[in-house]
């Protein structure tokens, strides 16, 4: 099913009234079907800036263009001045076109369209009963992989504790593959009776698997059932003199019993629900949802979004449930909404074809439903007023940085730069992000400089710049402010980076350390204060040391300096040991490869065995040897100072010192 785009009528001059704008795509939305289907709106460079789907395709794009439209929306007053085309998809259905409107929506990302940006960023708790010693392990995406996944959870946090739970009473594995079948001896979680070490020792497997039921129905919300199940293995290992085992399940039970008190009772039905709150307050707006699963209130999160979210309740709320389920393995079986969605049943319809069951999406008028729904709205603006208390003075310092900088804007997105070198060699830079005054480490980025050889750090910061901005232009994704760390010289290098780039509306400054100046008459140090150079200003501006603002700049400054230093330790610790593998004899280029690709790390094989090499397809025992003794050399080992030969297959040179896990481009 494709667009069926309609032909646009001819744009009214430049010099035509805006009524008679408006009286053209009245005319023009006349024009359109009267059935199902999705709509675009396109501005005059046929960048698509609104997506929205209708029953009826010809009344809903009439409707924003009527002189008393009911639509309050900013949008809505400017959009015949601002639209330049109008694209339809017809579909068979309300329910088809949600889905069309979804999937617009994700591949062209609106700029009037409410997106909720990081419904894919929840954690989720992943098991695999098929593996031979299944474990827990938090991961963000679902997989139709066979396994089992329980979440999303809305709050990290919340995944974490549901997980050291787990990890401390159920006695499951929490190594990944790589690590349990390579390890040699048991590791500190078994010395603490965390886990019974099926990496190395003969484990009971019945027990295990036991083990591994027992955590799937403490994620499935089965608490109280697993309790008494636990207490029954209590007794019956108490009565055959078992204490150290019956005292295990005894504090599996108080584990899964406090877990249980923590969750509140709402109501004496069943039913699994997720209810949503909502609260809004100036261009700002709240969302919460109570995860109640078996009448019992299990999780309580918000979240806070500070973009403008304009559009009605309904629609904001539809539009976030679609989202927030694209995510998830299953919705639950009833959703509670404190409005009425206007494509409730089909919404119903596409969410109870994704669980496989029936949904319900209701809007609830009195009872025990509706008392839900005034805890959750509560809670929505509950957690409006904790957040914006949180980020209240860091709001306050971006407001001060925007004053005192005078900056074009309020910095809500900061970059910051840092080019870090040990003598001329391994130049790296770095990149961290913060945005509303917190560090957005998903955003963080390491630059290897690839076309500078020698101490340059202007041409290094010139070329990490670079690359930079020029994807920036093509992703459109340029921050508010970038922070150079350094002077007045290293701003001159951002400046003409952006002369060379074409690069406008975005704030530009650099951040100078203090330095030392002399001492008092206690002999004590004496520092200068930090300084910010501005683009064309011959003076820096000196921040107060205790202000909020400086405090902002001086925290993203040391988190780049960090962040490029242990980058540039990582790639000094990789060549040295990569240098160590092009000079051990016997080790050419095959054998480096094949070690590295059957160990899969270097610092693995620094750790391997004798026997581990000799696994090492095409290294053979002898070699093996040989490289284990040139690795760890012994003073008496006439080999470790001899340098004597490796037998090594014909062809395979040790002298060649290709590189077969060098990487390229960013880190």
């Amino acid at each position: 099913m494709g667009p069926a785009e309609v032909e646009v009528e001819p744009r009214a001059d430049a010099g035509q009234s805006r009524p008679l704008v408006r009286e053209a795509w009245l005319e023009r939305a006349s024009l359109l079907p009267a059935t199902p289907g999705v709509y675009l709106l396109k501005d005059q460079d046929g960048v698509v800036v609104y997506v929205g789907k209708a029953k009826n395709l010809r009344n809903r794009v009439r409707s924003y263009f009527q002189a008393r439209s009911s639509d309050g929306r900013e949008f809505i007053r400017r959009l015949a001045s601002l639209l330049g085309d109008i694209e339809t998809v017809i579909t068979r259905s309300e329910k088809e076109a949600l889905l069309v409107e979804r999937e617009m929506i994700r591949r062209h990302s609106p700029r009037f369209n409410v997106i909720w940006r990081d419904d894919k960023q929840y954690l989720c708790l992943r098991v695999d009963p098929t593996h031979e010693y299944p474990w827990v392990e938090v991961v963000r995406q679902m997989g139709d992989d066979g396994a089992r996944y329980f979440g999303p959870f809305h709050s990290a946090s919340a995944a974490r504790r549901t997980l050291r739970v787990v990890n401390r009473h159920f006695r499951l594995r929490t190594c990944r593959d790589a690590v349990l079948y390579h390890r040699t001896r048991p590791c500190l979680e078994y010395q603490i009776g965390r886990c019974p070490a099926p990496c190395v020792l003969d484990i009971d497997r019945v027990r295990y698997r036991e083990s591994v039921e027992d955590v799937l129905m403490f994620l499935d919300g089965n608490g109280r059932a697993l309790a008494k199940k636990l207490e029954g293995r209590m007794w019956e290992a108490s009565e055959r003199q078992e204490y150290e085992v019956a005292a295990h399940y005894r504090d599996q039970r108080d584990a899964v019993e406090r877990t249980l008190e923590r969750q509140q009772v709402v109501f004496s039905t069943l039913s699994n629900q997720d209810v949503f709150g909502l609260y809004r307050e100036r261009d700002m707006l709240a969302i919460a949802v109570l995860e109640v699963r078996r009448g019992r209130v299990e999780n309580v999160t918000t979240q806070l979004f500070r973009e403008p979210t304009e559009g009605e309740d309904d629609e904001v709320l539809e539009s976030f449930l679609l989202q927030r389920y694209a995510a998830t393995e299953a919705p639950p079986e009833e959703i509670l909404t404190p409005v009425a969605l206007r494509s409730a049943d089909a919404l119903a319809e596409i969410l109870g074809e994704q669980r496989g069951r029936k949904v319900r999406v209701l809007h609830p008028k009195r009872g025990d439903r509706r008392a839900l729904l005034a805890l959750a709205a509560e809670n929505a603006a509950h957690g409006f007023r904790e957040q914006e208390r949180k980020l209240g003075n860091t709001g306050r310092a971006l407001v001060g940085l925007k004053e005192r900088l005078r900056l074009t804007r309020i910095p809500v997105r900061i970059e910051c730069y840092d080019i870090s070198n040990f003598q001329g060699a391994e130049i790296v830079g770095s990149r961290v992000v913060f945005e509303h005054g917190a560090p957005k480490k998903a955003a963080y980025r390491r630059y290897r400089v690839k076309t500078i050889h020698g101490q340059d750090d202007f041409a290094s910061l010139y070329e990490v710049l670079s690359r930079r901005v020029r994807r920036g232009i093509e992703a459109d994704d340029l921050p508010d402010l970038m922070v150079i760390d350094g002077g007045r010289g290293q701003l001159n290098v951002a400046k003409a980076v952006f002369r060379d780039y074409g690069i406008k509306g975005v704030d530009l400054v650099s951040l100078a350390k203090s330095r030392v100046v002399g001492s008092d008459a206690d002999d004590a140090t004496v520092r200068s204060s930090e300084r910010v150079f501005l683009v064309d200003e011959e003076d820096p501006v000196v921040l107060a040391r205790a202000s909020a603002e400086l405090h902002v700049l001086t925290r993203l400054r040391d988190e780049a300096h960090r962040f490029a230093i242990s980058f540039h330790r990582d790639r000094r610790g990789s060549k040295g040991l990569r240098s160590r593998l092009q000079d051990a004899p016997g080790i050419g280029p095959r054998r480096r490869k094949a070690l590295l690709s059957t160990l899969g790390s270097l610092k693995r094989i620094e750790a391997a065995t004798r026997a581990e090499l000799a696994e090492v397809p095409g290294l053979g025992r002898a070699a093996a040897e040989a490289f284990f003794r040139w690795l760890h050399p012994d003073p008496s080992d006439d080999l470790a100072s001899s340098g004597g030969a490796i037998d090594r297959p014909a062809g395979d040179e040790a002298g060649h010192t290709q590189d077969a896990n060098a990487p390229d481009g960013d880190a």
